[in-house]
């Protein structure tokens, strides 16, 4: 559960003058739906907590261009999932793994939840992305599309483009 936008904005400004307490209560409040974020797009849990703590970190060492004004989440989400489609780009260019071989799912997943993975697994990591931000994580297509620097029309586009391809799947 998102935090207050007070409380929120209060841990930023002390994140960025540098204390740990204000630091951890964001990563607290942040980092089960960036690791989730990672995890849906990558399929692979080990790789997507590094991409949950890279772009975590990348975001801390960003916090003086971070526009305070805005909401904490949706950006560091924008990092976690660029940092996760180019992750998926390249396993998939190095063909280190196929798309059907399925990887450990957390453990607090259900068997439904472990179905769902496997389909999305089967999408291209930009569909894979805007299914998770709009349908996982409840950003609105305008929300996805100012998130991942994308054409409104882009985004809706792979949205269909996915959710066909994912009823197709579950056939």
């Amino acid at each position: 559960m998102a935090p207050a936008g007070r409380d929120e904005r209060a841990w930023v400004r002390g994140a960025r003058a540098g204390s740990a307490s204000d630091l951890e209560a964001l990563f607290r409040a942040f980092w089960p739906r960036a690791f989730r974020a990672a995890y849906l797009v990558v399929h692979d849990a080990q790789a997507a907590e590094d991409i949950a703590q890279e772009a975590f970190l990348a975001a801390v060492r960003s916090l003086d261009r971070f526009d305070r004004r805005r909401p904490f989440g949706p950006w560091l989400h924008r990092i976690v999932v660029n940092r996760a489609i180019d992750h998926a780009r390249a396993r998939t260019l190095r063909r280190e793994a196929e798309l059907d071989e399925l990887h450990a799912a957390p453990e607090e997943e259900s068997p439904l939840d472990r179905s769902i993975v496997a389909a999305l697994q089967t999408l291209s990591p930009e569909h894979r992305a805007v299914i998770v931000l709009r349908y996982l994580l409840e950003y609105t297509p305008g929300e996805i599309a100012r998130l991942l620097d994308l054409p409104r029309g882009t985004v809706n586009s792979r949205l269909r483009r996915g959710l066909d391809a994912l009823a197709e799947d579950m056939r």
